[in-house]
């Protein structure tokens, strides 16, 4: 079923960004995307889907391709997104996230478009003591990029009420996979491409803590397949085009399933074939012991669920390691 109507994509050169383009174009939406490029790749997006180069806070710009292209909806995945870097730069993170955000509201509200999908994350909710997160799990975030995403949601909701804008904000659990080698993720801050990093450089994967309250001593994270992620996007986006007026909905987006930190390392192990088994390092502040999230709401609300397993996000990503390793001249892994 499609929508008929044209969808802005914000972000959309970039790792998650771009599985969402490929994911709505390949379903028939009509798809525009407007990316700065300083981490997204023009080369990731399907044939003949529009890139406008540029900000978010250029609102002159926004409001041109919003009018050129006559937008009715927006995926909103520009943002920055390291935690680590987010304690050392917090001004930072509020003026591209929180800022920007206003201002492409505000031009989305100007424009008149009557939709809009808000990329957020679990790391509004802390690190709470639950067995499972639900949408009604208190948020607490213990860092500035958490504290953008909640404080982006508030922004989103209110918009959306006060302009009559049918508004949903999707809290990602950790994300991992490529739907495609070329779309892979080649960034080392997420837990998969870290482990690869090492693995390639001949050293041992780390794990930060095995003594939490946990089966084996290790973190235990919820992790979703990109591709499943872009498809969850693809069905709240025509949720939203079957919504008239203002109204939000706000989504758990994982699998619910919980795996290990040494689970995963030890799948990693298998699939790249390494020497090196991972080692243990000293815990890293705020890390919860449990995050992994509850998906009924979720089930509910959009007829979709993730079907891919973790095997299958560590091998496309290993496949697309390999590949941007290979396209740049590195040497075979270690």
């Amino acid at each position: 079923m499609l929508t008929g109507m044209t969808w802005l994509i914000t972000g959309g050169a970039g790792y998650i960004g771009a599985h969402v383009a490929w994911a709505m174009a390949e379903a028939g939406e009509q798809v525009v995307v407007l990316d700065d490029l300083s981490t997204g790749v023009s080369g990731r997006l399907p044939a003949g889907v529009p890139l406008v180069h540029g900000s978010i806070a250029d609102q002159e710009l926004v409001a041109r391709t919003l009018a050129a292209h006559e937008v009715s909806g927006v995926v909103h995945l520009a943002a920055k997104k390291q935690v680590g870097e987010s304690v050392a730069q917090p001004l930072r993170y509020y003026r591209e996230n929180v800022h920007g955000l206003t201002l492409l509201l505000e031009a989305v509200a100007a424009a008149g478009v009557e939709r809009f999908l808000f990329s957020s994350s679990a790391a509004v909710y802390g690190v709470p003591d639950v067995e499972l997160i639900t949408e009604d799990t208190p948020a607490a975030p213990i860092n500035p990029y958490g504290e953008t995403k909640l404080a982006g949601e508030w922004l989103v909701r209110a918009t959306g009420q006060a302009h009559g804008i049918a508004t949903a904000c999707l809290r990602y659990f950790n994300v991992a996979g490529a739907g495609r080698p070329e779309l892979a993720d080649t960034g080392v801050f997420n837990i998969i491409p870290m482990y690869f990093d090492r693995i390639t450089r001949g050293e041992a994967p780390r794990i930060f803590g095995a003594d939490y309250p946990t089966p084996d001593g290790t973190c235990v994270r919820d992790y979703i397949h990109v591709a499943d992620l872009a498809e969850a996007h693809l069905a709240t986006a025509r949720r939203l085009a079957e919504r008239s007026g203002a109204g939000d909905l706000t989504l758990n987006i994982g699998r619910g399933d919980g795996v290990s930190v040494r689970e995963l390392g030890d799948l990693v192990t298998e699939v790249t074939g390494s020497r090196h088994a991972p080692v243990v390092s000293p815990r890293r502040p705020g890390d919860a012991a449990r995050a992994v999230a509850s998906v009924d709401k979720t089930a509910e609300e959009l007829g979709w669920t993730a079907s891919r397993g973790v095997r299958e996000m560590v091998e496309s990503a290993w496949e697309g390691w390999c590949l941007h390793r290979a396209s740049h001249g590195h040497t075979a892994p270690a």
